[in-house]
């Protein structure tokens, strides 16, 4: 088996790209975090006393995106063109669901930047959260779907 991030004597490396195309590349990610209702309802009403969650949510979220590369171990560092975190409310279940895509026109793909960006969104709610609530439950943070370069498109399909 051939692992591309490790060489022949089995030391880590960074895929080199030079040879490759640049494409027009997009990403997208999700992930949601449960809570107690009482909490939820404070984050809907934006009443949580460290102020508003989702805003300050989604600005964290776009700025880890940025910084992949230097939170990911030989993540490339890419000039991405648009990151966009959005929330969506499930009352019913009492989670917030987080969506982070990534586009840019490169040589290698903005995965790992959208799950990097949904996955510190979520990381940021708990943290603005966790005085009313410590058992906040993160879950399901996966590939949405991908397109672009030489691998093609992907769409996540849930079991069934």
């Amino acid at each position: 088996m051939h692992f591309t991030h490790v060489d022949e004597n089995g030391n880590a490396r960074m895929v080199d790209v030079g040879e490759k195309a640049v494409t027009s590349r997009t990403a997208t990610a999700s992930g949601r975090i449960r809570m107690r209702a009482d909490c939820f309802e404070l984050v809907a009403a934006g009443r949580m006393k460290k102020g508003d969650v989702l805003g300050v949510a989604q600005v964290a979220g776009i700025m880890a995106a940025k910084r992949t590369s230097e939170l990911i171990p030989l993540c490339h560092t890419l000039l991405l063109t648009k990151v966009a975190v959005t929330f969506t409310l499930h009352p019913a279940q009492h989670e917030i669901e987080a969506v982070c895509t990534v586009c840019c026109d490169g040589k290698t793909g903005v995965e790992m930047e959208a799950l990097t960006g949904v996955s510190t969104a979520l990381l940021t709610v708990y943290d603005m959260c966790k005085a009313v609530d410590k058992r906040m439950e993160i879950t399901g943070v996966h590939l949405v779907e991908k397109h672009g370069g030489k691998s093609g498109d992907f769409y996540f399909e849930e079991s069934k």
